[in-house]
């Protein structure tokens, strides 16, 4: 695991001990008493470790053993002030996208706490080279609030003067002027491009600086080196490096907010539409776009119809009306062209529609909309993090060690090189413009590859086209757990895929309940049209376990129904039916048969998975509350707000909003606090609405402690604020459960739904008889799916118990709690920041995105 910055976990050292038992000496910890031990022990440790390390200033941090597998003696700490007396800038180039305010934020925060000054460098490259007013120092107010802003707070233009060396020249000689040799720049390959320049010339620069006597040889000596690091703003998500890049999400979100508005008015008159969305040189948007809805087609720059693609979209969309659809949609990248490298236009696609099908075709162009409004939560978090780490870049580098770009892999923000990536994002470009359009699809990545192939199986009307199985096998999909937005695409994925490979479809309705109902029905291919749109759960959902419903009723009704696979949509009472009826396999062979949990709750608690279906949109959900709640505090008269959100026993929920938010603290159940903490946390809040500021926001998880509730932490914030600010509180509950589906969630949700499909027939096969019964034993056939690091992994539920805290409901090790530090920091909270550092190779790029 190789995690930039953001290295704590609370846990692991005792916990990890009790995963490998006697390897450490210890006894395997499967019993819940022991587990409630272990947290006793890491209380105390975790108060001993809040002692600030030698020369540093009185800190506290609750929570602070940090261990990352592979990097045991790559950690540090990073203390207040432990670089001051340092300069850096910061700047915005290129067309601006949503969440480089945040990142921004981050990078101006993390660089005060390390005794940094920060400055804004205003107007991009445009600011570099003019000087004087547009670059000025940064304070920690100059960015309070600024979460929730689309754009760039700081400016984004072109300059011109910048690509000739006396544009450069200036530059250089203003960035002395200031002491700045330490520059993170926010922007696209083309900015980076010119940022590496900038690097590289910057000793003939200063030379010629003092050669004409406009600097001193004293300054020359003393900022010799200009340290770069790039951080990747681009609503396309075209830069070869990174899984994502900053506003890339967003954008979706309104790409996605949009095309659910269309297909409401185009389903009530029977339209068709044409959606243009942004992409010039990059199908990313209108790809995932058409798979997290129901596209009937989508035209992609890397993906160019064949020469008769006229005859196969009139007829496609001929054939869906002869179905029954009211409706259709086609999403068309800007930048989309046919096999012949000629430009396919929407008007000429909407031309074509009305003329030969006669259908009242319309056309949507969504322009600069994709780039405006608030940034999403993911948005939110990645450039705090892509912030937080280009500062930690920076301070660490030296006159040797090469540019690098800060690029999020899975859940690690990991450096990989400028100009590797650089290239190897203009090796995309050439291969299109070569038609070498395969070349151009494996350059960007195994995810944009899968996502193109998912897309062309889930949008064919003939779904055997593609089986070449001699067997058709019996596959059942049911909903167990609360509701989660995303199941209803997972629904659609199973039932189209598993059509595709050519087996028989069933759901099963109201949880496992509805097994033993009878509430069974075999679903083709239009029962799911539209589906991917719709929150909560079409097949309905129960939280009763498989023990509870009775095990032998349901290995009844497995026999009867003849059911070779089941695939258990749910959050933690999904998973622990798929345990009750694995252990009950020898008592009823029923159970011998593929089990698969695909994790779908808001908590995000499901072992063997970093994310689930469902916590996306709701931590979207929260966010936009808290957004407004802030708002309201704004207008009012010093004002603290307590928010308690969902999540049972686990603070993912409180925590990551809060990180997105902008909290000052967020309490959970994992990180204890005491009475004591909260009196701190009342000081810092008196001490801050003291200042300018007159709004807080804390968030408490709904289980962080029993006894500091959310109406007690309210109340004491009430009495110990008196005559400086007041206290109000929210609870969101359910609310956190609706809305429509993040496109995340849509597409995660879609991707997992066939990864599942193909294992269960793949078991299937190699264990099905010739009389088609199946036989299916071991521990690999009864699984969770989830994404762990990059990958979509099947983890047996066997393996999973050690990891498994039973008694809470939760994993025992979670990623997020590596991320609680930066909150507090942020936040301005006196914290130690630990981290474990690793670095992504030249060879590792290649596995990204």
């Amino acid at each position: 695991m190789a995690q930039i910055g953001n290295g704590v976990q609370t846990r692991p050292e005792l916990e990890k001990s009790a995963e490998h038992g006697e390897e450490n000496g210890t006894e395997v910890i499967d019993d819940n008493d022991t587990v409630s031990a272990l947290r006793a022990d890491l209380s105390s440790i975790n108060a001993d470790l809040t002692s600030p390390p030698i020369n540093s200033p009185s800190t506290k941090f609750r929570g602070s053993i940090c261990w990352t597998e592979g990097f045991e003696k790559n950690l540090h700490v990073l203390a207040k002030d432990q670089y001051a007396g340092r300069a850096m800038g910061v700047f915005t180039s290129g067309g601006d996208a949503q969440g480089m305010n945040p990142a921004v934020r981050a990078i101006v925060r993390m660089g005060i706490y390390l005794g940094c000054k920060v400055y804004f460098i205003h107007e991009g490259y445009q600011g570099l080279v003019d000087g004087g007013n547009s670059i000025r120092q940064a304070t920690w107010s100059s960015v309070s609030g600024i979460l929730d802003d689309g754009g760039t707070i700081i400016g984004s233009a072109r300059c011109k003067d910048f690509r000739e060396r006396p544009g450069r020249l200036r530059a250089a000689k203003n960035l002395i002027d200031h002491g700045i040799n330490n520059i993170v720049c926010i922007g696209g390959d083309g900015s980076l491009t010119g940022a590496n320049l900038f690097r590289k010339e910057w000793d003939s620069l200063l030379k010629e600086l003092v050669d004409t006597q406009q600097i001193t040889q004293e300054n020359a000596e003393k900022y010799k080196s200009l340290n770069i690091v790039g951080l990747v703003g681009s609503i396309d998500n075209d830069f070869c490096g990174t899984d994502m890049t900053i506003g890339a999400d967003s954008a979706l979100h309104r790409v996605m907010e949009a095309i659910d508005c269309i297909t409401t008015t185009a389903s009530s008159h029977q339209r068709c539409f044409v959606m243009e969305v942004m992409g010039r040189h990059c199908g990313y948007l209108a790809l995932v776009t058409a798979l997290g809805s129901d596209a009937d087609w989508v035209f992609i720059p890397e993906s160019p119809p064949g020469p008769e693609w006229e005859d196969q979209l009139c007829n496609k969309l001929k054939n869906t009306r002869e179905m029954g659809q009211r409706l259709n949609i086609i999403v068309l990248a800007e930048g989309a062209i046919d096999s012949e490298g000629r430009p396919i236009t929407s008007e000429g696609v909407r031309n074509l529609i009305s003329t030969r099908l006669k259908y009242d075709t319309r056309v949507t162009i969504l322009g600069h909309v994709q780039r405006g409004g608030c940034p999403s939560a993911f948005d939110r978090l990645l450039g705090t993090r892509m912030g937080t780490e280009a500062v930690l870049a920076l301070m660490e580098a030296t006159p040797t060690s090469q540019p690098v770009v800060i690029a999020i892999t899975g859940n690690q923000t990991v450096r990989v090189p400028l100009m590797q990536c650089v290239e190897k994002t203009l090796a995309v470009a050439q291969a299109m413009n070569t038609k070498r359009f395969k070349d151009a699809q494996d350059l960007r990545g195994q995810s944009f590859r899968g996502n193109l192939e998912t897309y062309i199986r889930l949008s064919k009307l003939r779904p055997k086209l593609f089986s070449t199985k001699q067997h058709s096998f019996n596959l059942a999909v049911v909903h167990v757990g609360s509701p989660a937005c995303g199941v209803n695409a997972a629904v659609r994925s199973i039932i189209r895929y598993g059509l595709c490979e050519g087996h028989n479809m069933f759901a099963i309705f109201d949880g496992l309940e509805g097994l033993i109902n009878n509430q069974v029905k075999s679903l083709n291919w239009m029962s799911v049209n539209g589906w991917s749109s719709v929150g909560g759960s079409l097949l309905g959902c129960q939280k009763t376990l498989a023990a509870k419903v009775g095990l032998a009723k349901i290995a009844e009704k497995i026999r009867e129904f003849n059911f070779h696979a089941l695939l258990i949509i749910g959050g933690y009472e999904a998973y622990m039916s798929i345990s009750q009826m694995y252990e009950a396999r020898n008592q009823y062979p029923a159970f011998q048969i593929p089990l698969i949990c695909i994790p779908a709750t808001i908590a995000n608690n499901v072992p063997g998975t970093e994310f689930s279906i469902g916590a996306d949109t709701a931590l979207n959900e929260i966010v936009k509350i808290c957004d407004k709640i802030k708002q309201s505090a704004q207008g009012s008269k010093r004002r603290i707000f307590v928010i308690e959100t969902m999540g049972g026993y686990c603070g993912y929920l409180a925590t990551m909003a809060g990180l997105a938010s902008g909290a000052d603290q967020a309490y959970i159940y994992e990180e204890p606090f005491t009475v004591k903490d909260l009196i701190e946390d009342v000081d810092h809040l008196r001490r801050k609405m003291e200042g300018h500021l007159k709004r807080g926001l804390l968030l408490r998880n709904e289980r962080a402690n029993e006894h500091y509730t959310t109406e007690f932490i309210t109340k004491l914030l009430q009495e110990e604020g008196k005559g400086i600010f007041s206290a109000r509180c929210n609870v969101l509950g359910h609310m956190q459960q609706g809305g429509l589906p993040s496109p995340f969630d849509r597409a995660f949700a879609t991707k997992l739904g066939c990864k599942a499909v193909t294992y269960a027939v793949s078991l299937i096969e190699k264990s099905a008889t010739q009389d088609g019964k199946v036989f299916c034993k071991t521990p690999e056939s009864a699984v969770v799916l989830g994404l762990i690091k990059r990958q979509n992994e099947f983890t047996p539920v066997e393996a999973l118990k050690l990891k498994t805290d039973t008694e809470h409901r939760m994993p025992l090790e979670q990623w997020w709690l590596k991320l609680r530090p930066l909150l507090r920091i942020l936040a301005k909270h006196e914290t130690v920041y630990i981290t474990d550092l690793g670095e992504a190779g030249v060879d590792e790029i290649d596995q990204i995105q």
